[in-house]
């Protein structure tokens, strides 16, 4: 469908047709995608193309009729996708010679990450390059022997047009069906070697460290922050490792770059300055003109990193933007059953960016002349516009500089702008919303569990901690087959597709870090049985893991994604929990195949370190000093406040904590550190214990500040 604003108006109408009536083919109104729950599935159920989603059938539909497969892997949230939906996918003539020549499958790169890495990678090994919407031609076999991103309808500019590609291959399939299978046959092979390439494993050292650290340096923008030149994407993960090396060399370059960075991206117009929360990218070097949607991942892994600069810096600007990202996550994408959407769409009243944009007689309307005038000159809104006419709201300098300018305190600045984004944001809302993907992925959510748990734990904000734990119990209980196997999705009440790798190791760290934040046994005790599952479906026997489960489909190779992208690496992110884990439950077998993981995954890192920041993450971790914290509770009234406020000032990403109150028995089932641990003359009692040895126990915060300096 095109990117206007009846998208969820359709979701809506398309949710209450009733299926029961209609053919297996959707009828002569529809396609076989109306009996899907992906929005983007849905989106499409109205196109006269006779599209199937992903399965069986639909590959024994074109083996039996001999015709390829015309494969498109695209998401809600899309603007390409959109557009390449208005141009081809609703128009009549592609649908004909399409639906004539070739068997169409539609897939949700966001409900099918397993489909999506792989075709993603053919297109990578073939063209250079990727993106969204992908578009692929398979053979019955599943095996690809085309791959390209967008195409227009027809050719133009070089660019060859669907209608020619599609004319091309009908007219060529026929008589080099050996010739085309040869091809796909090629590519499988090399998907397999790729797959294969593990590596035997490299030496747990600095090096890499220092390696990134450099690589980051060579690529800074001094100008306007960021790495690289335009598009600049906010990759959270990069400035979380960079504030990790600061920390370990004691390197002020590593924390510049980072906390600038970050800054940057909070003044520019990547970031919502109304509504809060980042958008998907800058298309410039400046960070000004985004592109406008808004992904869950980004908010819960950009919220992290800032909550990760405010404990190494102590400044208020940074735990403020993570409040304020997680407030957006609370208003605008938390889902009524209380888990996170996926994201919210670039495009609204058929152009993307309109629901962001002002003029400023729209702010003065809301404003009035004088306080008005204030704010258009402080967001940069001006009569001719910095996009397409209007204006994205952005700051050149921080509250205090800003004050300077207009000779009002930093106090009264901030006021104003408070009171005036306010009523903005109440105007903003009035305005046709732009399209939510609504459903709830499991890994996703994992990710925004652990950020509202930090932020919860670390901004003494108990309601954060409280919405993540709905969320985790929303996931434990909603997203499980009749086995208990963890799932993928979940949308209108239905839970589906076996869960990925992805998925098992971001909830395990979200569900860490909701036991870090509120010491809930029961989620600590979740996190190690999942990771146990995780093993078990996951591994193989050299101790690397596969992106798809031992008891799911596997399209053409099980996959081992390393590289990090916009979301880190799931077995980056595996490695990290393992070594946690091992720690919080007692158990040198967990950090012992993290490890061994850790090592595997290494290999070559050195070769581009700045695609690995989650895997070095989780090197920082392992090469310690590790240290634990057992907070012993003389009763169940006494509140420790004290010492985990000193523990959580500074960013010490190598510490973790227990909380053991008298007579817990699960914690001692699930943490053998605190077994052995008491209160001493009945006071709140700490035990540091750095790289398994146990300091002496010490029971004012005072002394617990100097064993940890110690």
């Amino acid at each position: 469908m095109s990117a206007n604003p009846g998208h969820q108006d359709q979701l809506t109408r398309l949710s209450q047709i009733d299926l029961a009536h209609l053919p297996a083919d959707g009828g002569a109104d529809f396609n076989r995608l109306i009996f899907e729950k992906s929005p983007y599935l849905l989106q499409h159920a109205e196109n006269p193309l006779d599209w199937h989603s992903w399965g069986d059938e639909a590959f024994e539909r074109a083996r039996r009729e001999n015709k390829p497969v015309f494969l498109s892997i695209g998401y809600s949230t899309c603007h390409w996708c959109h557009v390449m939906a208005h141009e081809s996918f609703e128009d009549s003539e592609v649908a004909e010679l399409l639906n004539q020549h070739f068997i169409c499958i539609k897939v949700d790169r966001e409900e099918r990450p397993d489909i999506d890495n792989t075709y993603m990678t053919v297109c990578q090994m073939l063209t250079g390059s990727g993106g969204w919407p992908l578009t692929l031609l398979l053979t019955p076999e599943r095996m690809p022997f085309f791959a390209a991103t967008y195409l227009p309808k027809n050719s133009r500019g070089g660019m060859m047009g669907l209608l020619d590609l599609a004319r091309k291959v009908a007219e060529l399939w026929p008589d080099n069906r050996d010739r085309i299978d040869q091809t796909g046959e090629q590519i499988r092979t090399s998907l397999l070697r790729l797959e294969e390439a593990a590596g035997h494993g490299a030496a747990l050292d600095e090096q890499p460290l220092r390696a990134a650290r450099h690589a980051f340096l060579q690529s800074f923008d001094r100008h306007h922050a960021g790495f690289g030149q335009a598009p600049k994407f906010p990759t959270p993960h990069n400035l979380s490792l960079l504030l990790r090396i600061a920390r370990r060399f004691d390197d002020q370059q590593a924390r510049i770059m980072a906390l600038q960075t970050l800054q940057q991206m909070r003044l520019g117009g990547i970031y919502d300055q109304i509504g809060f929360g980042l958008h998907r990218y800058s298309v410039d070097a400046r960070w000004l003109v985004p592109h406008f949607e808004k992904m869950l991942y980004d908010q819960a892994l950009a919220a992290l990193a800032y909550l990760d600069a405010w404990q190494a810096t102590g400044d208020a600007f940074f735990s403020q933007v993570a409040g304020e990202i997680l407030d957006y996550l609370g208003r605008d994408l938390r889902h009524p059953e209380g888990a996170y959407c996926c994201g919210e769409d670039a495009d609204t009243e058929g152009a993307e960016g309109t629901f962001y944009l002002w003029t400023p007689a729209q702010i003065r309307e809301i404003l009035g002349q004088e306080q008005g005038e204030i704010v258009c000159r402080i967001y940069g809104v001006s009569e001719t516009g910095n996009f397409e006419g209007k204006n994205i709201l952005y700051l050149e300098h921080d509250v205090v500089e800003l004050a300077r300018e207009t000779h009002l305190s930093a106090e009264q600045l901030s006021e104003l702008l408070g009171r005036a984004r306010r009523q903005l944001l109440a105007a903003r809302a009035k305005r046709i919303r732009p399209h939510r993907d609504d459903k709830v992925l499991t890994g996703w959510n994992g990710l925004a569990i652990a950020a509202l748990a930090r932020g919860g734990a670390l901004l003494d904000a108990p309601a954060l901690i409280a919405q993540a734990a709905t969320a985790a119990d929303f996931v434990l209980t909603r997203l499980r087959d009749a086995n208990g196997r963890l799932l993928r999705r979940y949308r209108a009440g239905e839970a589906a597709i076996p869960a990925f790798l992805e998925d098992y190791s971001f909830l395990v760290y979200g569900l860490t870090e909701l036991h870090q934040a509120g010491f809930d046994t029961r989620y600590l005790a979740e996190a190690a049985n999942l990771n146990a599952e995780m093993l078990r479906l996951f591994q193989d026997d050299q101790g690397h893991l596969y992106d798809t489960g031992a008891d799911a489909e596997t399209v053409l190779t099980r996959g081992r994604t390393r590289h990090d992208g916009a979301v880190p690496a799931a077995s980056s992110v595996a490695a990290l929990n393992l070594l946690r884990l091992g720690r919080l439950c007692g158990k040198p077998e967990l950090e012992e195949q993290g490890e061994r993981l850790l090592s595997l995954l290494l290999t070559g890192v050195d070769q581009n370190p700045q695609a690995f920041s989650q895997l070095l993450i989780a090197l920082d971790y392992a090469l310690g000093p590790r240290e634990e914290v057992v907070i012993y509770l003389p009763d169940d009234e006494t509140r420790p406040e004290a010492m985990l406020a000193a523990l959580r000032r500074d960013l010490r990403p190598r510490t973790l904590i227990l909380l053991r109150r008298p007579g817990d028995r699960e914690i001692e089932k699930v943490a053998a550190p605190v077994r052995d641990k008491y209160a001493v003359k009945g006071e709140v009692t700490a035990w540091v214990c750095r790289n398994q040895s146990c300091r002496p126990p010490v029971t004012s915060t005072e002394d617990l500040v100097e064993t940890l300096s110690g």
